[in-house]
C-alpha cells in the first residue's frame, strides 16, 4: 500500500517537472527568435479544459487518441472521420471545431449559420461509457460463472469482491427501502449503484473522462428512476399526492401543488446532487496542481518547485478523499432511488403505519 502511495507521489512529481520544463522551453523559445509577449497560465481554461467533454480523448498534453466524428446534415448526408482531422482549429471538408462544438464554415473560415448540422460523434464521454459498459459486462458475467461453477461454495476470484457490495445493496439498501417487492427492483439498483462506483474511480485516474461529473449523464440516471418511480407508483401513492392524509380540505390547494413539486424535485435533486459532488472534487483537485503552474508564471520555475512536493501532498490526500466520495455519492444515489422506488410502491397498511409513527414521534 504504502510502496504504491510513494509510486504515485514520485510519478506525480516527475509529470509536473517535465511539464514545468516544457513551460519553460516554450517561454523562452529557441535561440534567434524575436521575443514575445508571456502569457499567463490560465488556471480556469485548464480546469474547465479537463472536465468538459472533448472529440478526442487526451491521455497526456501532446497525446491524443483521436476519435469518430458523425455528422450529419440536410445536404450531405452522413459524414464520417476522424476528430484528428480537426485538430490545432484545422478545418476539414468545410468542418471546423471551436470551444468543442463543430460547425460548418465558408472558405473565409467563417461559421454558416443556416447549416442545421446533427453531431452524433463518439466524444470522450461516450468513449468513457462504452468502456464502463464492457467492464460492467465482463465482471457481471465473471460473477454468473462464478456463482454457476461454485454454487454451494465458497466464491472465488471476482466473485468474492463483488459479492458483499451485491448483498450489502440487496440487504441494506433494497431491502429496508422497498420491503418484499425488492426483488423486481434489485437488478436497476445494482446497475446504478456500480455504474456510478466505476465511472467514479474511473474518473479519478489521469487523462480519463469526467462522465458522472457531467450534467447529462446525471440527468439520464435521474429520468430513468423519474420513470421507475412514475410507472410503479400504486393507488395509495397517487392519492397521497392528490389528497393527503390528515391535511383540512381548505389546505388542499396549496399542498397539492407541493406535492406535484415534489415529485419533480426528487430527481431533480439526484441529478444535481451527484453532479456537484463529483464536478466540486475535480476541480478543487485541478486548481491545487493549478497553483504549479502559476507559481511558475509568476514566480519562476525555483518557486514553482518549491511548493510541487506541499501541492502534490495535499493533491494525494484529496484523491484519496475522492476514493470515499466515489463510493458514497453512488451509495447515496442508490439509496434515495430505493427510498423512492419503496414510496411509491409501499402497500396501504405500511403508509399508515408511518404516518402513526410519525405522529407518535411527533
Amino acid at each position: 500500500m504504502m510502496r504504491s502511495v510513494l509510486n504515485k507521489f514520485l510519478l506525480a512529481i516527475g509529470l509536473v517537472f517535465s511539464s514545468l520544463a516544457s513551460v519553460q522551453a516554450q517561454e523562452h523559445g529557441h535561440e534567434g527568435e524575436a521575443p514575445h509577449k508571456k502569457e499567463g497560465f490560465n488556471v480556469g481554461e485548464m480546469i474547465m479544459h479537463h472536465i468538459k467533454d472533448e472529440h478526442g480523448w487526451e491521455l497526456a498534453h501532446g497525446l491524443t487518441i483521436p476519435l469518430p466524428v458523425i455528422l450529419y446534415s440536410d445536404d450531405r448526408g452522413v459524414e464520417v472521420f476522424s476528430s484528428a482531422r480537426l485538430a490545432h482549429d484545422a478545418v476539414y471538408n468545410g468542418y471546423k471545431q471551436e470551444h468543442g462544438k463543430i460547425h460548418r464554415v465558408n472558405q473565409a473560415g467563417e461559421v454558416e449559420e443556416g447549416v442545421k448540422l446533427y453531431d452524433f460523434s463518439i466524444t470522450k464521454n461516450t468513449a468513457s461509457l462504452l468502456l464502463s459498459a464492457v467492464i460492467m459486462l465482463l465482471l457481471f458475467t465473471s460473477v454468473s460463472r462464478g456463482y454457476a461453477k461454485n454454487k454451494g461454495k465458497a466464491p472465488k476470484g471476482v466473485q468474492s469482491l463483488l459479492e458483499p457490495i451485491i448483498l450489502f445493496v440487496r440487504d441494506d439498501i433494497a431491502k429496508p427501502s422497498i420491503g418484499h417487492h425488492h426483488g423486481r427492483y434489485l437488478p436497476y439498483l445494482l446497475t446504478l449503484f456500480f455504474f456510478i462506483l466505476i465511472n467514479n474511480l474511473l474518473g479519478l485516474l489521469p487523462g480519463a473522462a469526467n462522465l458522472t461529473g457531467n450534467i447529462a449523464v446525471t440527468l439520464s440516471l435521474a429520468v430513468l428512476t423519474f420513470l421507475i418511480v412514475t410507472f410503479s407508483g400504486n393507488k395509495n401513492y397517487w392519492m397521497h399526492i392528490i389528497s393527503p392524509p390528515g391535511v383540512p380540505w381548505f389546505v388542499l390547494p396549496i399542498m397539492i401543488p407541493v406535492e406535484i413539486v415534489g415529485v419533480f424535485m426528487k430527481p431533480i435533486s439526484l441529478m444535481v446532487r451527484l453532479f456537484a459532488n463529483i464536478t466540486a472534487g475535480h476541480i478543487i483537485i485541478l486548481s491545487l496542481l493549478g497553483l504549479i503552474f502559476m507559481a511558475n508564471a509568476l514566480a519562476g520555475a525555483t518557486t514553482s518547485v518549491a511548493i510541487s512536493p506541499v501541492v502534490m501532498f495535499f493533491t494525494l490526500f484529496l484523491n484519496f478523499i475522492e476514493l470515499i466520495v466515489a463510493f458514497l455519492q453512488a451509495f447515496i444515489f442508490t439509496l434515495l432511488t430505493a427510498m423512492y422506488i419503496g414510496s411509491a410502491v409501499e402497500e396501504h397498511h405500511h403508509h399508515d403505519e408511518a404516518h402513526g409513527t410519525v405522529s407518535e414521534l411527533g
